[in-house]
């Protein structure tokens, strides 16, 4: 089920964009719930795994499957990070870095990853 992008969309999600830090809509989102592929709706990341990294866009320590995506080098802009894509659908999602939490605020076990994703690429599906 692929829907059509707005051009912002368009621009973060297929010509690998990012939207500005500390602009995105589910940053300070703190509803139980998942976050869905804005492109294909498949399921992405679970709100138990977002956390507050003060980075400007939402992270998460883990996908909600180990399918849910997929990972590739990225040496544009003359660094070296790895880009996050939705594996249903192939869009850019962001990057994933290795300065995440190795645990939370409940004490629960983390993964020290920090998947930084932007806003414009998510839907948000609330439990109810």
């Amino acid at each position: 089920m692929e829907k059509e992008l707005t051009p912002e969309q368009y621009h973060i999600m297929r010509e690998k964009g990012t939207e500005p830090a500390f602009s995105g809509k589910y940053l300070e989102n703190k509803e139980k719930g998942m976050y869905l592929c804005a492109a294909c709706g498949q399921e992405l990341f679970s709100s138990d795994t977002k956390y507050e990294s003060g980075t400007g866009w939402p992270s998460f320590f883990k996908p909600a499957s180990d399918k849910s995506v997929q990972t590739e080098p990225d040496k544009s802009l003359g660094m070296e990070r790895t880009e996050v894509k939705c594996s249903r659908c192939g869009v850019h999602l962001g990057h994933v870095f290795d300065d995440g939490p190795k645990s939370v605020s409940n004490g629960r076990q983390a993964t020290g990853k920090r998947f930084c994703i932007n806003s414009l690429a998510l839907d948000f599906k609330e439990d109810k």
